[in-house]
Parts: structure tokens; C-alpha cells; sequence
């Protein structure tokens, strides 16, 4: 998976209680198709083996600078990339004076990639005027520090010095794997379904699990971009590193649309806007008691025509969706003229492995240029990453 695969993740875990996440990390990371090597401290074997690291990564973990003359070399030399988590007090002391007296320090020192700290420790120790020189040294030389984060802590006690979550510290290793194409724009996605209410109880909704959305926004995230991520109420928590606006009905994302596109190069519209909303919802909960019930309904928002002379005026790219039942690519090619777009990705509703709710998607890409680019059934992480080249070639 973009973009781990073929790339080389060194992971160094030191004794701290956290230990237990990183294995968790590393599978993650094995996931994502990437190459892992596991270095651990003497102090590290005592919270996790490298046995569950070794089960992990089909490769040996190291633990002594005698075991492999020269190990700490190769392993810094085929590095893309070196994660340290947990990151302790006591060796971001090490890392900050330059020591070498461990398999994990050397090989740190010799590595020529992008290095990512994962500080976890107690909040005092992390407080401490002495770490914070520690961090600040490291910061200064280039190295990138995620977390501590706020909560629970090994003691009973609840402060700031517990350890980032394995699925924020991948989502931030992608960002230092992938080239930064976006940095400097600002792109604007809309995710989700929204809901149209019907009274304070009941509304008209959509299946829409917000997932494809999401994966644009962090595919974007990750290229460097500032994303702003407009999201109706998706089953899923969004990406990490994402601004996020929540809203609920048509009118709400719309409202926070204008606000967002002020400054915007791109707008990616991925969420299942309601085409229909009530004419008249009730402001108390309609009982059963009444009967036959007849309800009302009137066109909604159309955010991509209601957005339109704001798109054009600032030159915004701009992707739209369109699900459809019948005819779809005659279908999408109206909506990519009526709407002034610039891309249009169409996919059918009733293909079990596209549309709602699953974790593939089978899209045809049409652009305005009179271009038609059919994707088979992918991972919906990797459709996004394949409309996120399209619209980078004419973000220019």
C-alpha cells in the first residue's frame, strides 16, 4: 500500500510499558506491504521478546551491537525510514548527546533516513527541564516528534506522557515516506452522508460510511496538503492530521463549504449529499397513533451548483461523484458538463464490491478534457491515492 510498499521501516523499541503498542505498529506496518526490521534495548526485551517481533516480520530482531559486526550499518544504510517507539527519557537523553553504546543508538547514528520519536514515559519525567532540553536538541536536528499524548499512564495516574496510537504514528510515518506534492495547497473534502430531518426523532439518510471521503482526505494529508475535511456523521473516526468540520444536513455542509473554499486549489466531493429533504419537518416527535403518514419532499442544496461561482472565480479543481443506477457513464458525463467540473468518478449501485458501506470501490474516471480511465476493484485507499494523481497533474 502506498506508501510502504518496497520500502524499508526500521522500528527501535525501548523499555517502556508502551512496548505492547509497537507490536501492534509493527503489524500495521507489515499491512501496509513494508519491509520491517525490529532493534530492540536491553530494556525493551523486559516488557516484549524479540520472538513476538521476529513472529511479526519473518526477519531476526536485534538487541546487541556484538551479535552482527558492522549490523548497525546495513540496518541504518537500508532504512527509508526509523520509527522509535516507545521513545524513553533515558534515550532521547542518549540520541540528544550522540551516544552509540547500543545496537539501537549506532544504528540510529548511522542512519542517512527521516527519523520519527515516539516519546512515552511518566508526565513528570516528560515535564522534567532536562528531557525538554533533550527534545529540543532533537527537534533542532531534524529529528520529528509525535506525542506525547494526554491519558492514562502506567502508574494509576492520568497526565501528558502516554504514547501516540499505533494508527497515528502510521498515519504520520506515510506522511515522511511520501514525496510532498501538496505542500502549499489547500484541498477541501466532503465525506459522509447527511441527514435530512423528518422531526426530532427520525430523518432521511444514507448508507454512506463516509470511508472513500476519508481515504482522499488522508491521501491528500499525506502529500503535504492542508486538508479540511467536511464530514456528515460517517460510522468511522477521520483520518489523523485532518482538519475536520462536523456537520449533519445538507444546508450545514454547504454553509461550512462556503466558509472553507475561500482558499482552497482543490475540492474533492465525496459525500452522499441528500438530494431530497422534507418540506415541513416537525418540531415534536410524530406518534404513531396518527395513521398513514404522507410526507413532503422538496429538492435540497445542490453544493456543487451552490458552490460553483466560487469554484470558477479562484480556478478550484474540483472532483465530484456520481453513483448511479443506469447509464452511468452517460449519466456522469452530464453531470461533469452541467456542474463546470473537472473530474467526475462514477460508479454503479448494486456491485457488491463498490459503493456503499465496503472497503473496495470500482470507479470510471471522466475529466473534462474528454479522458476515460476505468479502475478495476481496489482497496478504496488505493482509488484515492489514483484520483489524488490525477488532480495533482492539474492542480498547476
Amino acid at each position: 500500500m502506498r506508501p510502504f510498499e518496497q520500502r524499508h521501516v526500521l522500528v527501535v523499541v525501548t523499555g517502556g510499558i508502551a512496548a505492547y503498542k509497537t507490536a501492534y505498529l509493527v503489524r500495521r506496518l507489515r499491512e501496509a506491504e513494508a519491509t520491517v526490521e525490529v532493534v530492540l534495548t536491553s530494556s525493551a526485551e523486559r516488557f516484549v521478546g524479540k520472538a513476538t517481533f521476529e513472529g511479526l516480520t519473518g526477519r531476526p530482531a536485534g538487541t546487541s551491537l556484538w551479535e552482527r559486526p558492522l549490523d548497525h550499518i546495513e540496518l541504518g544504510r537500508r532504512a527509508d525510514l526509523a520509527i522509535v517507539a516507545p521513545a524513553t527519557a533515558d534515550f532521547l537523553a542518549c540520541l540528544a548527546v550522540g551516544r552509540a553504546d547500543s545496537l539501537a543508538s549506532a544504528t540510529l547514528l548511522a542512519a542517512d533516513c527521516p527519523v520519527l520519536l515516539c516519546p512515552a514515559m511518566n508526565d513528570r519525567m516528560w515535564k522534567h527541564p532536562a528531557t525538554q532540553r533533550n527534545v529540543n536538541t532533537l527537534r533542532e536536528s531534524g529529528l520529528e516528534m509525535l506525542g506525547p499524548e494526554r491519558g492514562e499512564l502506567a502508574e494509576g495516574e492520568v497526565g501528558m506522557g502516554r504514547m501516540s496510537e499505533p494508527a497515528e504514528i502510521l498515519a504520520v510515518a506515510g506522511r515522511l515516506l511520501e514525496e510532498q506534492t501538496l505542500d502549499g495547497y489547500k484541498i477541501v473534502v466532503t465525506a459522509g452522508p447527511t441527514r435530512a430531518p423528518i422531526d426530532p426523532v427520525r430523518y432521511i439518510g444514507n448508507r454512506s460510511s463516509g470511508h472513500m471521503g476519508q481515504a482522499l482526505a488522508a491521501s491528500a494529508w499525506r502529500r503535504g496538503a492542508d486538508v479540511v475535511l467536511v464530514s456528515g456523521p460517517a460510522s468511522r473516526p477521520p483520518p489523523f492530521g485532518v482538519g475536520v468540520i462536523e456537520v449533519e444536513t445538507s444546508r450545514e455542509m454547504l454553509e461550512a463549504l462556503s466558509g472553507a473554499l475561500d482558499d482552497a486549489h482543490g475540492l474533492l466531493m465525496a459525500a452522499a449529499v441528500s438530494d431530497f429533504v422534507p418540506a415541513a419537518p416537525r418540531s415534536s416527535k410524530i406518534k404513531r397513533g396518527v395513521g398513514a403518514l404522507a410526507l413532503e419532499l422538496v429538492a435540497g442544496p445542490d453544493l456543487l451548483e451552490e458552490t460553483r461561482a466560487v469554484r470558477e472565480r479562484r480556478g478550484i479543481v474540483t472532483l465530484g461523484f456520481a453513483l448511479e443506477t443506469e447509464k452511468a457513464l452517460e449519466n456522469g458525463r452530464s453531470k461533469l458538463e452541467a456542474k463546470n467540473l473537472d473530474f467526475v468518478a462514477v460508479n454503479e449501485v448494486g456491485d457488491p464490491l463498490s459503493g456503499f458501506d465496503v472497503p473496495t470501490n470500482k470507479v470510471t474516471l471522466l475529466d473534462r478534457w474528454g479522458a476515460v480511465e476505468e479502475f478495476p476493484v481496489l482497496p478504496k485507499e488505493e482509488v484515492a491515492d489514483r484520483l489524488l494523481d490525477r488532480i495533482e497533474s492539474r492542480l498547476d
